[in-house]
C-alpha cells in the first residue's frame, strides 16, 4: 500500500518544516542548549506543525550527539521514535485519554527514570479535550515535574486551557502559512515526485488548504490520483469541486442584465457540479474585491491581484461595466451573507436569494444616490428615494400602497376625499387597521389646495386639525367614512429613506419569507414576546390584556401585585424594545390595576353610548360603537373620564 504524501513528506529535521520560523529558532536552541522547559504548550490551526515539531523536538533532546540543534535520523533513538516504538517518547490522544484515571495513570508513569533515552517525553495531542478534573492531576506534576521529563501540549483551541496549566508552559502560537510559502513547499514535493504542474493549480491548492500544510498535501494527493498527466487547474477544480472563471463570469453577465433565470440557472451549475458551496462563497468574494480595486486604480492594482495577464483582461471588462457603487454593496452583501447561506437548513435557497439580491440591488437602492467610495462603517448607502421622481420601484404595488420605510405612513394615504368637522371628537377612529405600527388616522384629511401633509409621527388617532380653521361640510355629501369617499385621494410621493433603512428596503422587497410577520395588536404582540424569550422571565405579561389609544399602550393587569410584576426594572426594560418593533417607536407604556380604578364594563358602554355627544356622531357619520374604557382620575373624583373608539 503507497504512503500518502502527508506520511511520506513528513519533515525530520527543524529545517524541513515549512514556516514557524521562530518556534523552530526556540526549539532547536533549547536543544543544543539543553535547557528544557519542563512543559511547552503549542497551539494553531490544524495542519500547520504542532505534531511534527513535538516530535523532530523529541528526536533533538534524545539524539546520541545532543545536546545538538538537529536531530541525526540515524542513530537508534533518532529511528525509533520516528517509527513510534521508542519507550521513552509517549504520543497520548488527549480525546481519548481524557479522564482522571488516565490522568493518574500518567503521573505512576512519569515518576519512573527514562530507560533507553536523556529525556522522557510526553506528547499529548488534543490537550483540550482533558476534563476538569484531568488537568488538576496534572497540575502539580507540569509545574515540578522530575528530572528528564518534559511535557508537549498541543491543541487546536487553546482557550480551552485552565489558566494555571497555561501559565506554567511555554506557550507557542503556530500561524498558518502564507500562500507563497505554501506554494514553495507545494512545489518542492511535485519537483520530488516528478510532476509536471500549471502555476494556477498550485495557487487554487493553496487558497482551498487556507494555510494549512497538511491540508494541501492531502488535496494535492486527491488531484495526482487522477492521473491524467499534468496537474492542470482544471482537474484541480473537477476533483475539488471549485467553480471556475466561467461560472463567475456567467454569474456577472445575469447579475449586470438583473436576471433571475440567468442566476437561476449558474446556481443549477453549481449544485449540479457538486461545488463546494462554502468555497464558492469566499470565492465571490475575492471577486468583487478583485472587480473594486480594479474599479478603483485600474492596472495599479494588478500587483496586488496577482492574476494571470489573461486573466486580467476580462477581469477589467467586468469592472468597467458595473458602478462602483454597486460592486462595493455586492462585496459587502456576500461576505456578510456566508453564514446565514451556510447556517441554513436550505442552503440552496439561501444562496439563490442572495445572488437575487445581488442582482437586483441597483433598482431596489439607486446607485446614483450612494457614495461612489464606503463610508467608514457603513455599507455606503447613504440614503435616497425609492426611486427617481418619487415613482415607485418596478415590481412595487401601482396603488401607492406601499409602506414607506421605518414603519411610517404618510397623513394622506389614510384620508377621505372630504374635509371632516372640527367637532368631530377624538373617539373616531379609521374603519380598518394596517398591521404597521403606525394606525391610521380617523377623520383627517389634506386641504384641497395644500401640499400632501407630511408623515405621522405618532400612531394615534387624531382629530382633524389644519394649519387654517376649515368650515363645516354640509350634511347632504358624502361622509369622510362613506364607500363613495374612498379611493378617490392620490396617493402621496414615498418619503426619502434614510441609510439605516436601505438594507430594511432590500430585505423587505426581496425576501419577504424572511422577517416574521406578527398579527397587529396585543395577540400578536403576546407572539412576538413569547418567541423573544420573555416566558424565561415573569410570566406575569401573559395574563393581562393591552390596548392602544392615543399613542399610550395600556396594559391591564389583575391587581396591584399583579401590576408591580409586571412594572418589575429587568422585565420592563426588556418588553419596551419589543413594544417599538410592534406598535411603533413613539408608544408610551402604561401598567394599571383594573382592581378599584376601571368600572364595570358594561355600565362604561351604557354610560356612553347615552352620552348625547357620542349619539351625535353616531347618527352623522353613521358610525358604529366599537368599545371604550375609563379611568377614575384623582382630579374629578365624581365621575370617570371616558374613552372609546367608533367604526364609520
Amino acid at each position: 500500500m503507497s504512503q500518502s504524501l502527508t506520511a511520506k513528506y513528513r519533515p525530520q529535521r527543524f529545517d524541513e518544516v515549512a514556516g514557524q520560523e521562530t518556534v523552530k529558532a526556540v526549539l532547536s536552541r533549547a536543544a543544543l542548549e539543553d535547557r528544557i522547559a519542563p512543559a511547552y504548550l503549542f497551539s494553531g490551526t490544524r495542519g500547520v506543525g504542532k505534531t511534527t515539531l513535538a516530535r523532530i523536538f523529541a528526536k533533538a533532546v534524545n539524539c546520541v550527539t545532543a545536546p545538538t540543534a538537529e536531530p541525526c535520523n540515524e542513530c537508534v533513538n533518532c529511528r525509533q521514535i520516528t517509527q513510534g516504538a521508542a519507550v521513552d517518547v509517549i504520543e497520548i490522544d488527549g480525546a481519548s485519554n481524557r479522564g482522571i484515571d488516565d490522568a493518574r495513570r500518567l503521573r505512576e508513569d512519569i515518576g519512573y527514570a527514562p530507560m533507553e533515552c536523556r529525556y522522557k517525553v510526553f506528547i499529548i495531542d488534543e490537550a483540550h479535550m482533558l476534563t476538569k478534573e484531568a488537568f488538576n492531576a496534572l497540575l502539580k506534576t507540569l509545574e515540578e515535574p522530575p528530572p528528564n521529563v518534559t511535557f508537549v501540549l498541543a491543541t487546536t483551541e487553546s482557550h480551552k486551557f485552565p489558566a494555571t496549566i497555561v501559565s506554567r508552559c511555554q506557550h507557542f502560537v503556530f500561524k498558518r502559512l502564507p500562500a507563497p510559502r505554501l506554494m514553495d513547499h507545494l512545489r518542492g514535493v511535485l519537483d520530488r515526485e516528478s510532476v509536471e504542474y500549471e502555476e494556477a493549480a498550485l495557487a487554487i491548492i493553496a487558497k482551498r488548504a487556507a494555510g494549512s500544510v497538511r491540508d494541501s498535501m492531502s488535496l494535492m494527493g486527491q488531484v495526482i490520483a487522477l492521473g491524467s498527466g499534468p496537474l492542470r487547474s482544471e482537474d484541480v477544480r473537477s476533483v475539488l469541486g471549485l467553480a471556475g472563471q466561467e461560472i463567475f463570469f456567467e454569474l456577472l453577465e445575469a447579475i449586470h442584465a438583473q436576471d433571475p433565470v440567468g442566476v437561476s440557472r449558474v446556481l443549477g451549475q453549481i449544485l449540479d457540479q457538486g461545488l463546494d458551496l462554502g468555497f464558492f462563497l469566499r470565492e465571490l468574494v475575492a471577486v468583487w474585491r478583485t472587480l473594486f480595486l480594479l474599479k478603483q486604480s485600474g492596472e495599479a492594482a494588478m500587483p496586488l491581484l496577482d492574476l494571470a495577464e489573461e486573466e486580467a483582461a476580462g477581469w477589467m471588462e467586468w469592472a468597467q461595466k458595473l458602478e462602483l457603487a454597486h460592486i462595493h454593496a455586492a462585496w459587502q452583501m456576500t461576505l456578510e451573507g456566508q453564514r446565514r447561506v451556510l447556517t441554513s437548513l436550505e442552503p440552496a435557497l439561501a444562496l439563490e436569494l442572495l445572488l437575487v439580491n445581488l442582482a437586483f440591488l441597483p433598482r431596489l437602492i439607486p446607485l446614483e444616490n450612494l457614495p461612489a467610495t464606503p463610508a467608514a462603517g457603513g455599507s455606503g448607502a447613504s440614503g435616497g428615494s425609492g426611486a427617481p421622481g418619487g415613482a415607485a420601484p418596478q415590481g412595487a404595488p401601482s396603488s401607492g400602497g406601499r409602506p414607506v420605510p421605518g414603519g411610517q405612513r404618510t397623513a394622506s394615504s389614510t384620508a377621505q376625499s372630504r374635509p371632516a368637522p372640527e367637532q368631530t371628537p377624538k373617539s373616531v377612529s379609521a374603519p380598518a387597521q394596517a398591521p404597521r405600527p403606525a394606525p391610521a388616522q380617523s377623520a383627517q384629511t389634506p386641504q384641497p389646495s395644500s401640499a400632501p401633509q407630511p408623515a405621522m409621527q405618532e400612531p394615534q388617532a387624531q382629530p382633524s386639525a389644519q394649519a387654517e380653521p376649515q368650515p363645516a361640510i354640509p350634511s347632504d355629501e358624502p361622509p369622510p367614512g362613506h364607500p363613495a369617499a374612498a379611493g378617490s385621494e392620490e396617493s402621496p410621493q414615498v418619503e426619502t429613506p434614510s441609510a439605516s433603512q436601505v438594507q430594511d428596503s432590500v430585505s423587505a422587497d426581496l425576501t419577504p419569507s424572511v422577517a416574521k410577520q406578527y398579527a397587529p395588536g396585543w395577540d400578536g404582540f403576546l407572539q412576538r414576546y413569547r418567541e423573544a424569550g420573555g416566558e424565561d422571565g415573569p410570566i406575569a405579561l401573559l395574563r393581562t390584556r393591552g390596548e392602544l389609544k392615543n399613542g399610550v399602550l395600556t396594559i391591564f393587569c389583575k391587581s396591584s401585585f399583579h401590576k408591580d410584576q409586571v412594572e418589575e426594572s429587568q422585565h420592563w426594560r426588556f418588553i419596551e424594545p419589543l413594544v417599538a418593533e410592534h406598535y411603533g417607536p413613539n408608544v408610551r407604556i402604561e401598567a394599571v390595576s383594573e382592581t378599584g380604578e376601571f368600572i364595570r364594563h358594561k355600565e362604561l358602554l351604557d354610560d356612553v353610548r347615552s352620552r348625547p355627544l357620542v349619539q351625535g356622531v353616531i347618527e352623522e357619520f353613521d358610525a358604529q360603537f366599537v368599545s371604550c374604557y375609563s379611568v377614575r382620575s384623582s382630579q374629578e373624583p365624581g365621575g370617570p373620564s371616558a374613552n372609546g373608539s367608533l367604526e364609520g
